[in-house]
């Protein structure tokens, strides 16, 4: 590679288990509120919260009103009397606590970090990612960290990336990719932004005829050779 690409890496569910940090993250404040969990309450909230994201993707709800309403809906969902907000403040003290990181993923910002720009590029909320980024002990490996509630834009909206853009202006968007687990927030996000997309699918799940993106991989450690064939 002549010049260092700019690779934007989403966190949750790309870098960071998100899946993981929200069980134990809620089995913890359930616990503490003296609530009984099973597998199924932790399905209902885990289907609550993607619904509640999406439509912030969409523009339909801001961060603060998922903040004050997912666990209320849950509560509801399940026929209790529990305190949503409160329920919300053990929640995310948790959830900052829930640095683990995905399979290679220490691997493959070791592979990456000295030959591209990497940049961390999120929808979560600020000081929840921030407090896991320096838990992991990744934080050393981006040039910069962008999360939406700073860019004042949410993926995919290209204004997201248009705020990076001008943040670091090193960054080419010909010579840029994004990698992320989500099709309707990453590669959408890419597309809309004209950048190359790698859609991180380790499930194998199925596509979407109007979301298409560049490149699919099933494991990180496909990513680097990847890139190096991209940028060759």
């Amino acid at each position: 590679m002549k010049d260092k690409p700019s690779i934007f890496l989403d966190l949750d569910n790309t870098i960071l288990d998100f899946t993981k940090a929200e069980r134990v993250g809620l089995l913890k404040t359930l616990n503490d509120m003296n609530i009984e969990v099973s597998d199924e309450m932790i399905d209902i909230y885990s289907r609550i919260n993607i619904e509640q994201w999406e439509q912030l993707e969409r523009g339909e709800l801001s961060r603060d009103e998922i903040r004050t309403s997912r666990f209320e809906r849950f509560f509801e969902e399940l026929g209790m009397d529990a305190d949503g907000s409160r329920a919300e403040e053990f929640y995310e003290e948790y959830l900052c606590q829930g640095h683990y990181c995905i399979d290679g993923a220490i691997e493959l910002l070791e592979a990456l970090h000295k030959d591209c720009n990497l940049y961390a590029a999120s929808n979560g909320i600020d000081f929840v990612q921030e407090r896991r980024l320096t838990g992991a002990g990744i934080k050393k490996y981006f040039k910069n960290i962008f999360i939406s509630e700073h860019m004042g834009y949410d993926k995919p909206d290209k204004r997201f990336f248009q705020r990076c853009f001008e943040t670091a202006p090193e960054i080419i968007p010909e010579y840029s990719l994004i990698v992320g687990d989500s099709l309707t927030s990453d590669i959408l996000g890419g597309i809309n932004a004209g950048i190359k997309t790698v859609w991180y699918n380790p499930k194998r799940s199925a596509g979407r005829e109007d979301i298409k993106p560049d490149y699919e991989i099933s494991s990180l450690s496909e990513l680097p050779e990847l890139i190096r064939g991209i940028f060759a």
